[in-house]
C-alpha cells in the first residue's frame, strides 16, 4: 500500500512538472492533475491539500537534485575560475529541463509565504555553492559577490525563457559566462 501511494504521489509530481512546464502556474490545477494521472479529482486531495503544497513538494524534491548537478560540475574543475564557470554553465544548462521550467513557473506565480520561504532557502543553498570559489579569487565579500553573480544567472535564465530572443541559448550562456569571468574572476 505504501509503495502504491509513493508511486501515485510521484505520478502527481510528474504531472505537476509537465503542467507547469507547458502552461505556467495557472495550468497547475487539481482537475488538470487528475486528468494527467487518471485519478479522480477527490483522490488528488488525498495527496495534497493545496496547490501550494504541490509547489512545496516540487521544490523539496527538485531543487536538491538541481543543486547537486551544479555542485558535481563544479567539483570537476580544478581552479576557482573553472568552478565559477561551471556554476554558471551548470545552472543555465538546466533551463531546458522540465524541473527547471517548473521551478521558474512556480516562482513567477502566486505562492503562500511558506512556499516562498522554502524557495528562497533552496536558492540560498545554491548560491552558497560558489562562495568558496569566490573567496579563493580574493573577493573580500564572497557571499555578496555570489548573490550578484546569481543575479547574472537569473537574468540569463529569463532571457533564455523568453524563447524568441534575438540570441540563441548558447550565445546567452556564453555572454553570462563572459560576464562571470570578467566580473568576478578578476584577482
Amino acid at each position: 500500500m505504501a509503495e502504491h501511494r509513493t508511486m501515485q504521489r510521484n505520478a502527481l509530481l510528474d504531472a505537476a512538472r509537465a503542467l507547469l512546464s507547458e502552461g505556467g502556474g495557472k495550468a497547475l490545477t487539481f482537475p488538470a492533475l487528475a486528468r494527467r494521472t487518471g485519478l479522480a479529482r477527490s483522490s488528488v486531495y488525498e495527496y495534497f491539500r493545496s496547490r501550494a503544497q504541490v509547489v512545496e513538494e516540487l521544490c523539496a524534491v527538485d531543487f536538491p537534485v538541481w543543486a547537486a548537478e551544479v555542485e558535481a560540475a563544479m567539483r570537476l574543475e580544478a581552479t576557482a575560475e573553472g568552478k565559477v564557470e561551471a556554476y554558471v554553465r551548470g545552472q543555465l544548462a538546466l533551463v531546458g529541463d522540465q524541473r527547471h521550467r517548473a521551478v521558474v513557473a512556480i516562482s513567477a506565480g502566486e505562492l503562500e509565504e511558506g512556499a516562498r520561504e522554502k524557495i528562497r532557502a533552496a536558492h540560498g543553498q545554491l548560491v552558497a555553492l560558489v562562495v568558496d570559489a569566490l573567496g579563493a579569487l580574493g573577493h573580500e565579500q564572497p557571499r555578496l559577490t555570489a548573490a550578484l553573480l546569481q543575479g547574472v544567472v537569473d537574468a540569463a535564465v529569463r532571457r533564455i525563457e523568453l524563447g524568441g530572443a534575438a540570441e540563441d541559448t548558447e550565445q546567452i550562456i556564453d555572454a553570462a559566462v563572459a560576464m562571470a569571468r570578467n566580473g568576478v574572476c578578476l584577482r
